[in-house]
């Protein structure tokens, strides 16, 4: 039970983001929107563990695996995603992230020596089907001609990149780092890493006070960063980097389900076939949990 609620959770969270993500793009360069954004988390998350007395102090020796994790998870892989999305629609990157699976499963082989299992393949690629289907107008209309390859390329610069920091979190959890903890100093060096980004590339630390980007970037810091990651870290920990990896496959449903909402978004049957796919997948993936 505990595995389904975390799952649910984080699917509805990170299904809504990509829409919250929309309205932090303009005013604010990326870099400083992203610094923002996991900054409010780590503090949310220190905040957090202040009040309910839990253990927020890593081993001095352990620090560096938390520094590598937070740049990659929660700098580079947010801003390769935010990069993406002003050339292409955040469908594509969407379906960019349904590779996370393979490449959770792919890496911890590398890293970890975990077997490879032919469930989870199958089911993968059931889930790269299915967001393909769904998304299919957008891949067609990719063109060499335009940037949307380039838009594509960001995307999946962002999948490696989140996959990288999901075996970090790997490492913590085998070392028995507590969840709030590695999230909220991984946030604080991931929006220290986009910030020096910023700087680097000369950018204005400016903000903006319109009630878009100000909403969606609270929704981002608490619900999206330090609610949604510490459930994803406690996902991972109880059924493995792939399969909790899996639920990036699911998503994009809600987002569909948000915009047939605010945005008139009219399903084909391409689409439906699309969702069994996925639902397929989805089972194929976690209906061995308990056997496991």
């Amino acid at each position: 039970m505990q595995v389904a609620i975390l799952y649910v959770l984080i699917v509805l969270i990170w299904g809504s983001t990509w829409i919250a993500i929309t309205f932090q793009l303009g005013i604010v360069a990326e870099e400083v929107s992203v610094a923002y954004r996991f900054l409010l988390g780590s503090i949310a998350l220190f905040i957090y563990a202040w009040l309910t007395g839990r253990q927020i102090k890593i081993p001095r020796h352990q620090y560096g695996n938390v520094i590598i994790t937070g740049a990659l998870m929660f700098s580079a892989n947010y801003l390769f995603t935010y990069y993406a999305i002003n050339y292409v629609t955040s469908g594509l990157v969407a379906v960019s992230f349904s590779l996370l699976v393979v490449g959770n499963a792919l890496f911890e082989r590398l890293f970890f020596k975990t077997p490879l299992e032919r469930r989870l393949l199958v089911a993968s690629t059931l889930g790269v089907v299915g967001i393909s289907c769904i998304f299919w107008p957008e891949i067609a209309s990719l063109s060499l001609q335009d940037r949307s390859v380039m838009g594509v390329v960001l995307a999946l610069i962002a999948v490696l990149f989140a996959s990288l920091g999901n075996m970090g979190a790997i490492r913590s959890n085998r070392r028995q780092l507590p969840v709030v903890a590695v999230n909220a100093h991984g946030m604080a060096w991931g929006a220290l890493v986009s910030a020096l980004v910023a700087i680097a590339m000369g950018r204005e630390f400016n903000f903006s006070f319109e009630t878009g980007y100000v909403l969606s970037l609270a929704y981002l810091a608490i619900f999206g960063s330090a609610v949604a990651f510490g459930c994803y870290l406690a996902l991972l920990r109880m059924i493995g980097s792939a399969r909790a990896a899996y639920s990036s496959v699911l998503f994009p449903i809600v987002a569909l389900l948000i915009s047939t909402v605010a945005e008139n978004y009219q399903w084909s049957v391409l689409a439906f076939i699309g969702i069994l796919f996925i639902i397929a997948g989805n089972w194929l993936a976690l209906s061995q949990i308990k056997r496991n």
